[in-house]
C-alpha cells in the first residue's frame, strides 16, 4: 500500500493575519512560526512525513506566483510536482485537480492532503495516526483526522463522531461549523466531537467519483483539463478552465455529503498556526508570560509577544514597561503593535494599506 501513497501539501494561503511578516510572495507557510526553530512551516510539513511518503511522491498545491519560492523552500520536491493554480478557488478544485494529476502517474494512488501551515508537537504520534488514516483510505473510505479537543475552541470546525469502524477509527457522522462558546463547551464535555484539522486521505479514484456525484460542475472542468493534458496542453486548459470552477471547500462540497466518511482521532500536539495569538500560545514564556527576545528588559509587563524579524538590522535591545497582552512585530519595513485579543483583525490593517496604495509592504 505505502508504495502507492502520495502526499499533497496545500500551500496556497496568503496568511494576512501574520502581516507584517507574511507578504504576498512570502506567505506564512514560508515563515518559521513554530516555537524554538528556524524551520519554515512548509519545510517541517515535508520533513515529518518523509519516512512514510518520500519526496519523489510529494506534491505541492500553491499559487502560480509562488512556484519559484516554493521550489527554493523544498529543493527535494520535483519542480514538476509543484502545482500552480492560476487563481485561488478554495480546496475542492485544488484537491480535485491534484488528485487527477496524481492519478495520471499512478492510477492506484492513495492521497494524503496536508496543510502546509500547521505545527505538530509529537511527530511520532502524528505519523502513527497518519498510517491509520492511510489504511482506512486504502479500504475505500474518504478519511479525515479529528483532533481530540483540549479546550472549548470557537475558532475551529468540529466533526461529530459516529459508530466505530476499527481501533481509533469511527464513522464521521457530520461536520459542524465553528460553534459559539456554549456549544463548544457542550462538544468538549460530550466527548463526541473532534476538531476538524483539514487533513484528508483517499484513493484518488474514490475522490474523483465523489466529486462527480456531488460536484458535477467541478468534475466536468477537471475532465476538460485531463483531456487537454493528454494532448500536452494542460497549462493552457488550466488557465482557461480553472477560474471558472466552483469556489467551494472540500468539506462543504464533498465530505459533508458523501456516504463513506471516516475520522481517525488524534492527539499529537496539533496547532493550527492561524494568528499572532497562536504564535504567543506556542512560544516559550518567561515567568510573567512574555514571549520575547533574549535579554529583553520587561518591567511590570506580562503576557506580551515580541517578534523581531529584522534580518538586516543589527540586534537591538527590547524593553517593555507597564504593558500587557500586546503583540509587537518588527520587520525591515514595518512594525505592528496591537492587543493580543485583536489578533484576528490584522487583515483590517492589510485592507487599509491596500486602499492607500501601499502595495510595497503587502
Amino acid at each position: 500500500m505505502l508504495s502507492h501513497v502520495h502526499a499533497v501539501i496545500l500551500a496556497g494561503g496568503s496568511g494576512t493575519r501574520f502581516w507584517p511578516a507574511s507578504r504576498r510572495l512570502l506567505p506564512k507557510q514560508f515563515l518559521p512560526l513554530a516555537p524554538q526553530t528556524d524551520e519554515p512551516l512548509i519545510a517541517a510539513t515535508l520533513r515529518r512525513i518523509e519516512s512514510l511518503v518520500p519526496a519523489e511522491r510529494v506534491w505541492v498545491a500553491t499559487g502560480a506566483s509562488l512556484i519559484d519560492a516554493t521550489a527554493a523552500m523544498l529543493p527535494r520536491v520535483a519542480r514538476s510536482h509543484l502545482l500552480g493554480e492560476p487563481v485561488a478557488r478554495n480546496t475542492a478544485p485544488c484537491i480535485g485537480w491534484a488528485a487527477a494529476v496524481i492519478a495520471r502517474a499512478d492510477p492506484q494512488a492513495i492521497v494524503a492532503v496536508l496543510p502546509a501551515d500547521q505545527h505538530i508537537g509529537d511527530e511520532d504520534a502524528f505519523r502513527q495516526v497518519l498510517e491509520r488514516a492511510l489504511e482506512t483510505a486504502h479500504e475505500g473510505w474518504l478519511t479525515t483526522i479529528g483532533i481530540v479537543p483540549t479546550r472549548p475552541e470557537t475558532g475551529y470546525g468540529y466533526i461529530e463522531v459516529g459508530e466505530p469502524i476499527a481501533e481509533g477509527v469511527s464513522v464521521a457522522r457530520r461536520f459542524v461549523e465553528k460553534p459559539d462558546r456554549e456549544r463548544a463547551q457542550a462538544y468538549v464535555a460530550g466527548s463526541r466531537h473532534l476538531w476538524n484539522a483539514g487533513m484528508f486521505f483517499f484513493r484518488a479514484s474514490d475522490m474523483r467519483a465523489a466529486i462527480a456525484q456531488h460536484l458535477p460542475g467541478l468534475a466536468a472542468g477537471l475532465d476538460r483539463i485531463d483531456q487537454a493534458a493528454l494532448r500536452g496542453e494542460e497549462a493552457r486548459s488550466l488557465a482557461d478552465v480553472f477560474p471558472s470552477l466552483p469556489a467551494i471547500s472540500i468539506d462543504h462540497g464533498v465530505m459533508e455529503k458523501a456516504q463513506r466518511i471516516a475520522v481517525v482521532a488524534g492527539s499529537f500536539g496539533w496547532n493550527d498556526v492561524g494568528s499572532w495569538e497562536v504564535a504567543w500560545e506556542m512560544a516559550g514564556h518567561d515567568a510573567h508570560g512574555n514571549a520575547v527576545p533574549q535579554a529583553t528588559v520587561a518591567i511590570d509587563a506580562t503576557n506580551n509577544l515580541v517578534k523581531d524579524l529584522s534580518r538586516r538590522a543589527p540586534p537591538k535591545r527590547w524593553t517593555l514597561l507597564g504593558v500587557h497582552d500586546l503583540v509587537i512585530v518588527e520587520t525591515e519595513d514595518a512594525v505592528l503593535v496591537m492587543p493580543r485579543a485583536r489578533a484576528q483583525d490584522v487583515r483590517a490593517v492589510v485592507d487599509a494599506l491596500r486602499k492607500r496604495g501601499e502595495t510595497d509592504v503587502l
